[in-house]
């Protein structure tokens, strides 16, 4: 494989690319990118994914799958073996790739728009750069159509999320790889803080949103309002009063 290092003030930029005869015995050109933080390998690295042969969303799940590995060699060196994993796994990533799009074809084809939507409960732990974390939220629901709600009530933060399961996924995958905050010190940081407290269909009693709103209650009654509102009474007994002990 190809193999390029670049030293950065905030870290190491891999740049590789490996060629894998996984796919119907066609090579696959995978061209990744790691950076390793200052403070690598006790924090993961960033990982971008890129290949000819591959949709985007199977580069995602490539990515996905990467930095599942990683989080097993959290603080041990792990580039390397994240190379020779994807090398033995990758027919394997495409081919439930590969499924879950049958999947979905299968469901559209026969079912209804609403029967494929999701549900997303986050619980953020803090935000320190708000104005940029909130448009960055905004935006992201914005590029998914995704509908709901960021709520603020003292100092609890919730994200919750309606619409296409598969863009749902994709949402959490950038909440959880995209430097969306900063750190004590003013730096760029992903989020390390997140709770996913629920992901369920969309029911029958549930409301769609129809937009997405950044909201702040006053009180932890409005807060619930807002949650019966939209017949969700159960996931705020359930997930909501938790948080305040």
């Amino acid at each position: 494989f190809i193999f390029l290092c670049f030293a950065e003030t905030h870290g190491i930029t891999f740049r590789i690319q490996i060629s894998v005869k996984e796919l119907l015995d066609t090579d696959v050109l995978l061209k990744l990118v790691f950076h390793l933080p200052v403070n690598y390998p006790s924090t993961l690295p960033d990982i971008s994914v890129n290949s000819d042969q591959l949709t985007r969303a199977q580069c995602m799940d490539v990515k996905d799958k990467l930095l599942e590995q990683a989080k097993k060699h959290l603080s041990e060196p792990m580039v390397h073996d994240l190379i020779l994993w994807i090398q033995q796994h990758l027919k394997y990533v495409i081919k439930q790739s590969a499924t879950v799009c049958s999947e979905k074809t299968t469901l559209s084809k026969g079912a209804s728009t609403e029967d494929g939507n999701w549900m997303l409960l986050l619980h953020l732990d803090h935000m320190r750069a708000k104005a940029k974390y909130i448009k960055t939220v905004e935006k992201w629901a914005s590029d998914l159509r995704l509908t709901g709600r960021l709520m603020f009530m003292g100092k609890i933060i919730l994200i919750l999320l309606q619409g296409d399961r598969s863009n749902i996924k994709e949402y959490l995958i950038l909440q959880k790889t995209s430097k969306v905050d900063v750190d004590s010190s003013g730096k760029k940081c992903k989020e390390r803080m997140i709770s996913v407290l629920c992901e369920t269909k969309v029911q029958a009693q549930h409301k769609r949103f129809q937009t997405f709103e950044v909201k702040e209650y006053s009180t932890l009654d409005e807060l619930q309002k807002e949650f019966e509102t939209a017949g969700l009474t159960t996931l705020f007994s359930e997930f909501v009063p938790p948080l305040l002990k």
